[in-house]
């Protein structure tokens, strides 16, 4: 099953988040099919805490794929920020 989910980079303390669409047996920071977006929960000063290709995230969940909890929460919070 294809899932869009988070994939953590970043430093120690300093987490970054790929938001990104993925064949769920494979494990959470490795292969992945497309990023679609990010999350950077400790954003500070002028940067984007949260970007999201709505367009993209569309395209995968018409062909099946599922988002986690986490990542629906985010996009509906992006959506709210949108509009």
């Amino acid at each position: 099953m294809v899932v869009i989910r988070l994939a953590r980079g970043g430093a120690k303390k300093r987490p970054f988040f790929n938001i990104v669409v993925a064949d769920s047996r494979l494990r959470r920071d490795g292969r992945f099919i497309e990023r679609v977006g990010f999350y950077n929960p400790v954003a500070s000063g002028g940067e984007q805490p949260l970007r999201v290709a709505f367009d993209r995230v569309e395209h995968w969940t018409g062909h099946g794929a599922q988002m986690s909890p986490t990542v629906r929460r985010l996009v509906e919070q992006a959506k709210t920020a949108a509009a």
